[in-house]
């Protein structure tokens, strides 16, 4: 049976990681079904109509999705062995293979540009993958969040199936997979605490750079030293590819490369460091700077990576993915450029990682948090499984009280809306950050209709 043929089952497939894979076996020809426990409980929503129409079928995750024509059932680190899936293709003799190793395979028959970091990954891969695309290079995409063009034409977003050789992925390295990539080219953007210790992260980083044809490294992100002998480097401080006079303003930024003008729809210093990643990995695809200049310029950005949702009454609603430390300080930073006084909502995802980066977070707080900003904390979203439930956002929002902050816990989420809205005046932002939680862009249409009621 050749591989197109193939009949597969994803479990978790609403995933980032998982649905982009399961569309891209999809759209090759495969046979293509996944189970996942949000479509159970019947919030998958919009993003359940989209794997359905790019061909995965959804199935209850109660181990009818895996019969014995099923090849293979691919999983992620995240999925318990109780799980009814695995124990119907254990019963079955069907392999479980890993998430990880399913999009090695698929890379390795492909010209992979890998995209590694502890924040960025996403967009830089967005980024990349448009840059090549208006070149003509006819690319293919597996991302960790959605592209908004690609929403745009009735898509997931995650992922794209192009024509020729080259892949642009994510690599992720949370669960340690990022070793099984051998791309022609790695990239990496940053070193920051994030579901684990810095020294362990730095191996797997090493491990990605000696498995990588090329090797592509900022070279102002600390912490990676080591990793730059040997490696092609940017920077705005530093590197072989040189960015300057760089322009942060309340639409986007710009800045030069090589005399080249560079204008980027985005807002924020993070976005500019990511805009200059992705043009590196570009010129070394053999990318023209203005090429990458004239593609970035329209670039429609990523879901949750700082979405505008609306305005009303002169205070803006933001939706952002930040879910750790660096990526919650580069979103506050962000809106600080847009607005004088922040109204933020933060919700935790998962009690291991609030446990894991607690004294981060709090940091990250007290330095990002501006003297007039709101800070409301939901409880810990949690979407099942074994954990220990030792630490709470009320935890958070005392030790930042206690700190000078003015940070509250919010346990009844349902009534933020109300409380932003009547807390809100114009000029300034709402600030809607957590990961995970398929709702928090409900939450942030909600504050958006609140507001629009008041004023």
């Amino acid at each position: 049976m050749g591989r197109s043929a193939e009949k597969l089952h994803f479990v978790g497939v609403a995933g980032n990681g998982m649905s982009a894979l399961a569309q891209l076996r999809a759209w090759e020809g495969c046979t293509v079904s996944g189970s996942d426990r949000l479509a159970d409980r019947g919030s998958l929503g919009q993003a359940g109509q989209r794997l359905s129409a790019a061909g995965v079928s959804i199935l209850p995750q109660d181990g009818s999705g895996v019969s014995s024509a099923t090849a293979r059932v691919v999983v992620s680190s995240a999925i318990e062995e109780g799980n009814p899936d695995l124990l119907r293709a254990a019963a079955l003799g069907v392999p479980l293979v890993h998430r990880a190793d399913e999009l090695a395979s698929f890379a390795s028959a492909r010209k992979t540009v890998a995209v590694a970091g502890t924040s960025g990954k996403s967009t830089v891969t967005a980024m990349l993958f448009h840059i090549l695309s208006r070149a003509k290079r006819e690319p293919s995409v597996a991302a960790g969040a959605a592209l908004t063009s690609l929403r745009r034409e009735g898509l997931l977003g995650n992922a794209w199936l192009g024509k020729s050789e080259l892949l642009v992925l994510e690599a992720d390295e949370s669960d340690g997979s990022i070793g099984r990539y051998h791309p022609f080219i790695g990239l990496l953007l940053n070193l920051s605490k994030d579901h684990k210790e810095l020294g362990e992260l730095m191996a797997l980083f090493s491990g990605f750079k000696a498995a990588s044809e090329s090797f592509i490294v900022s070279a102002d992100a600390p912490g990676l030293d080591e990793l730059r002998p040997g490696a092609m480097t940017y920077g705005f401080r530093a590197g072989e590819l040189r960015g300057r006079a760089l322009s942060l303003g309340t639409e986007g930024s710009r800045f030069e490369v090589e005399g080249v003008e560079f204008r980027l729809p985005l807002v924020g210093a993070h976005n500019a460091d990511n805009a200059l990643a992705a043009v590196a990995a570009a010129t070394r695809l053999g990318v023209g700077l203005a090429q990458a200049a004239e593609a970035l310029a329209g670039f429609r950005g990523v879901h949750r990576r700082f979405e505008r949702v609306g305005q009303a009454g002169g205070v803006e609603v933001v939706d952002d993915f930040a879910h750790n430390p660096e990526k919650v300080r580069a979103a506050l930073a962000a809106a600080h450029l847009r607005a004088r006084r922040v109204l933020a909502v933060f919700q935790l995802h998962g009690f291991a990682p609030a446990r894991f980066l607690k004294k981060e977070f709090i940091a990250a707080f007290l330095q990002a948090l501006g003297p007039e900003d709101v800070l409301w904390l939901p409880d810990i979203y949690y979407a099942g499984g074994t954990a220990a439930k030792d630490v709470s956002a009320r935890d958070y929002a005392e030790a930042l009280l206690a700190a000078g902050k003015n940070a509250r816990h919010a346990p009844e989420r349902s009534a933020l809306p109300l409380e932003i809205a009547a807390s809100a005046k114009a000029g300034d932002l709402v600030l809607i950050m957590g990961a995970r939680d398929p709702s928090l862009p409900e939450l942030a249409a909600e504050v958006l209709a609140a507001l629009r009621r008041r004023f």
